[in-house]
């Protein structure tokens, strides 16, 4: 997994180096130079700017997590951010960061921070600003993966989890009117179980709201609801309301 995201920073990082920041990537990590120009443009913006510290935040998951599945929570994170605050080339640039970070290359971490002016008040990518003085933070899953991260190859994981799913209670296939609130102001009445998931209940949207899949973001009590999530998963009930956001632009 983490030489396949290795690839994926180089790759990610060349797109940055052209687009997001002129290429400043690759200038700053043959010259040495990207640092000082960065600390430079931080001291005329009077703000606090530490350099990138060489530190892996240890967490641990609410249940053992699969390679894949540490994946996906990574892929909704940066699909989403940047419909939230902040701006969508800040974002780029803090994915292409964090992967650097992940694969030891701080030099090149430090290159894409400085070049895209990104503002480090505590030397981690946790929290950082840019020259707009736009708050971006990062959660720490996006940056290490957790103590208790699952092996996919492994025989005895696949059993584990098998045992988990089998020692799950069956939901309740009762229906009820679930109350979608989504971002154009709109609220919308599905038919719902706590038995389904939220990818059903996204094409049941889109049938009756004609929102394609794809440009829905689920989330309930701040937190995102992936595809696999059951509304009992989450502890979504009847008189609950659920926050749609629409992306106008997929």
């Amino acid at each position: 997994m983490w030489q396949a995201n290795c690839r994926r920073m180089h790759n990610l990082a060349d797109w940055i180096s052209g687009t997001v920041m002129g290429g400043c990537v690759g200038r700053s990590r043959m010259d040495g130079q990207g640092s000082a120009r960065g600390s430079a443009r931080s001291k005329k913006r009077g703000a606090r700017n530490e350099p990138l510290k060489k530190e892996h935040p240890k967490w641990k998951s609410e249940y053992p997590m699969t390679e894949g599945q540490l994946r996906s929570k990574r892929d909704e994170f940066w699909d989403t951010a940047p419909a939230f605050d902040g701006r969508k080339e800040i974002w780029d640039a803090l994915r292409a960061a964090a992967l650097a970070v992940e694969c030891n290359d701080l030099e090149l971490a430090q290159a894409i921070v400085d070049g895209a002016c990104i503002t480090l008040p505590h030397g981690s990518l946790t929290e950082s600003y840019d020259e707009l003085g736009n708050r971006y933070q990062l959660p720490a899953y996006t940056l290490a993966p957790p103590v208790n991260l699952i092996t996919e190859s492994s025989g005895e994981s696949k059993a584990s989890d098998f045992t988990q799913k089998q020692a799950q209670p069956l939901p309740c296939r009762e229906e009820f009117q679930l109350r979608v609130r989504l971002s154009t102001g709109k609220d919308v009445r599905l038919t719902a179980s706590m038995a389904d998931s939220i990818a059903e209940l996204k094409k049941q949207l889109e049938e009756q709201e004609d929102i394609e899949v794809t440009r829905q973001r689920w989330f309930f009590s701040g937190k995102l609801l992936t595809d696999k999530t059951r509304l009992q998963d989450a502890k979504i009930q009847k008189d609950f309301v659920v926050q749609v956001i629409v992306n106008m632009n997929p």
